[in-house]
């Protein structure tokens, strides 16, 4: 790479040349972390040799210390290397749909909203909302936002699923507790080197006006675009752009991510890579419980990884159970769960 790169010519194909030197601060991100424990891993062991022959104590203590540190490091290493697939280091597009329930699943949509925002933007990720259904009363029925940042779908398609909301509910007169579901989806953006064959005359192409409670979400002008690819009855939209060409071009880029996605699934031997697993958004298909009432826990049920603090993992601290799933962690599942 750095040959090519000071080659005569780089800056020719301005695109090549960025997606090039995009690669390789990856893979120099990589380098530099194996390189770092290996030079860890010799400093301990002269330590160790130094430390027994002049019996020094404090000198294993310090030994322990850089164990321990080389530990975390190289736990860091191996979960990097959970994030090596095919479309690991991509941007994604990421939708939240609410379940039955009226108000109630949609509110829990828009909670898990925020939740998801919060997070991109503790991992430094751009988020553009694309699509925006409001609530009928409350929340949104159904939300898709694109994600730009390193391992943006390695990380996000950790939380492909249905999830979970038990609590007392704001919208119930009587007090009640209410179990909401909501579904979400994560789909890697395509590049354009990908070859996803969108035939336009298997497109049929609407424009509407955008209306609703989507606040700042949404524009009020008729540029908003609703694309349905004919063969496969997929639908997507998008509203938030100024203009119509931009609705469409960025509804285009949404559609081949989903059907790159659908044609990857149809592979069964790469279903599970490419999307989490789709179920009717409903009892007995969770991978996570939000419990709020009559007591407070997170608990996923894959990895049996849980936590008593709903609050801070509503917003946006969802690191551990992202790693826990991509690590292939499992813990004591109740089957009751």
């Amino acid at each position: 790479m750095e040959s090519r790169i000071a080659a005569p010519g780089f800056w020719d194909n301005q695109e090549v040349a960025q997606q090039l030197l995009k690669e390789r601060t990856m893979l120099e991100k990589v380098v530099d972390a194996w390189d770092r424990c290996r030079r860890q891993e010799e400093d301990i062991r002269v330590l160790i040799e130094l430390g027994q022959e002049a019996e020094d104590e404090a000198t294993l203590v310090e030994v322990g210390e850089l164990n321990s540190r080389l530990e975390k490091e190289v736990e860091q290493a191996e979960f990097q290397r959970m994030l090596s697939g095919p479309h690991d280091k991509s941007n994604c597009f990421f939708s939240i749909n609410a379940g039955a329930g009226g108000t109630e699943s949609q509110d829990w949509a828009e909670m898990l909203l925020r939740m998801y925002l919060r997070y991109c933007e503790r991992k430094g990720w751009r988020t553009d909302i694309t699509d925006y259904q409001a609530g009928d009363e409350a929340g949104v029925k159904g939300v898709t936002f694109a994600v730009s940042g390193e391992f943006a779908y390695g990380y996000l398609k950790a939380e492909a699923g249905i999830h979970r909301l038990v609590r007392i509910s704001p919208f119930d007169s009587n007090a009640r507790r209410h179990t909401s579901f909501a579904s979400v989806f994560a789909f890697p953006e395509i590049a354009d080197d990908i070859d996803v064959k969108v035939v336009e005359s298997d497109l049929r192409v609407d424009t509407y006006r955008s209306s609703g409670a989507g606040g700042q979400h949404v524009n009020t002008t008729d540029s908003a675009v609703r694309i349905t690819h004919i063969p496969s009855g997929i639908v997507v939209a998008c509203q938030t752009e100024r203009s119509q060409h931009l609705n469409k071009a960025t509804a285009l880029r949404v559609l081949r991510a989903k059907l790159y996605e659908k044609e990857v699934q149809e592979r069964e031997t790469q279903a599970a890579e490419i999307s989490g697993e789709k179920k009717e958004i409903g009892w007995g298909s969770q991978i996570r419980s939000y419990v709020l009432h009559p007591y407070k826990m997170v608990k996923d049920l894959r990895t049996g990884v849980e936590t008593g603090n709903p609050d801070a993992v509503l917003d946006g601290d969802l690191e551990e159970f992202i790693v826990a799933f991509l690590m292939g962690v499992r813990r004591n599942v109740s089957p009751d769960d």
